[in-house]
């Protein structure tokens, strides 16, 4: 009899978790492929209409403005999302709307900034919400979350296999929650047929030409450019986490802080002379890996890390993950026209190494290094990842992320990234 009511429990539970799975990505997936439509038009809008910088001042005072409407007193973004998982807390469903229209604006006058990254919250904050509407236990939330976040996540970047293990280790490093990992994958894969078949968002076929054949030089010039990256990476939070210290330091004023924000980036771009550090930057990684003789700007990398940390310091909304996968391409591409390597191949590795180093997930980083730029040169991004996750210490651009465990010795640690 007991061990009859043990397996009626286990099916309920199991029949519960793909229903929600599956549910999730549904609701998410439509969402979040709204979601990536609108960041689509906005963004061609922007290319189109090249007198939309000019309008990201009074963009940013609309973000504050409708902040301020839905009584968010601070936005923490996705270090909330990562809180959430890692104590099993609830998120505020008004945490959507606000990610939703925030980053749509950024999108749409220029801020440097990326969709992926404000997927994972309107992902996590639609997630738990609809586990509230089921009348789900306090319990059930973190796994909630978690489906939403790989749902949204899975809509919007086409990668279902990064999307499903990124939710389970984002918030604690060195621990994955093995038990959510079917309704995640349910979650992400159905999101990712509603975003492709129902609304037609595809990404770029970025798959690798070629690869040369692994020798001793290619081994050791890939182990050179993970510590390189290991270095990047460390820079890109760093620089993130100071700017926008700095910029709430000595700006308290939300209206005053996202004008200065605004102002310095129209400014940077009129500099430049180019909008190719606007927006994600997904055209130019696309560009470093299906161009073979494309030839970088050298500070490409340094500048999208400024922009970037400038925009999003300054109260502008979106994503850390395409600008650090723009970081890492533009550095391999670099890389690339001194030592010999193919091109494509080391803006592909430094990719996949920058996000690794950035987000502490190195799993979910070879996820979306196979999903993304095939399998062909498996081994190299293996390598590639190992090295930099080895290299890049303790840093990383959300500082609610925990260190459970040491990367170089076996002893926990407790500790947040930095």
């Amino acid at each position: 009899m007991k061990d009859n009511s043990e397996i009626k429990k286990i099916a309920a539970s199991i029949l519960k978790w793909i229903f929600f799975g599956i549910l999730c990505g549904l609701v998410v997936g439509c969402a979040a492929s709204i979601f990536g439509k609108l960041i689509g038009w906005g963004s061609n809008a922007f290319s189109e209409y090249p007198w939309l910088l000019f309008c990201m001042i009074p963009a940013g005072l609309a973000i504050v403005g409708w902040q301020r409407l839905l009584k968010i007193k601070e936005v923490r973004g996705t270090n909330l999302v990562i809180e959430s998982v890692r104590e099993g807390c609830r998120l505020p469903c008004k945490m959507a709307p606000h990610i939703f229209v925030g980053t749509v604006l950024t999108h749409l006058t220029g801020g440097s900034a990326g969709r992926e990254g404000a997927a994972l919250q309107i992902g996590g904050s639609l997630g738990c919400t609809l586990g509230n509407l089921l009348r789900f236990k306090e319990e059930d939330c973190r796994r909630t979350i978690m489906c939403g976040m790989s749902a949204a996540f899975s809509a919007l970047f086409g990668t279902p296999l990064a999307a499903t293990i990124m939710s389970m280790e984002i918030s604690t490093v060195g621990v994955m929650y093995h038990s959510a990992l079917a309704p995640c994958m349910f979650s992400a894969l159905t999101a990712h047929l509603v975003a492709e078949k129902v609304f037609g968002l595809s990404e770029a076929d970025l798959t690798l030409a070629a690869v040369p054949e692994i020798d001793i030089r290619t081994i050791l010039m890939v182990i050179l450019l993970a510590i390189c990256c290991s270095a990047v990476s460390a820079l890109f939070c760093w620089v993130m986490h100071k700017t926008a210290h700095l910029e709430k330091q000595y700006l308290k004023n939300d209206c005053l802080r996202i004008v200065v924000s605004a102002a310095v980036v129209i400014a940077a771009t009129l500099a430049i002379g180019t909008r190719m550090y606007n927006g994600s930057g997904a055209a130019v990684i696309e560009q470093c890996i299906s161009d073979p003789g494309f030839k970088i700007f050298p500070a490409a990398f340094l500048i999208k890390i400024v922009l970037t940390a400038v925009t999003l310091g300054g109260g502008f909304q979106g994503g850390e993950i395409v600008p650090s996968l723009f970081t890492g391409a533009a550095f391999g591409n670099l890389f690339a026209q001194v030592c010999g390597l193919p091109s494509p191949l080391c803006s592909a590795l430094g990719a996949a190494a920058v996000f690794c180093g950035v987000t502490n997930c190195p799993v979910t980083a070879l996820m979306i290094a196979f999903e993304m730029f095939g399998f062909g040169a498996g081994t190299l991004f293996l390598l590639v990842v190992a090295v930099t996750y080895l290299f890049s210490g303790y840093f990383g651009i959300w500082s609610s992320q925990m260190i459970r465990f040491s990367k170089y010795d076996p002893g926990i640690i407790d500790r947040k990234t930095h």
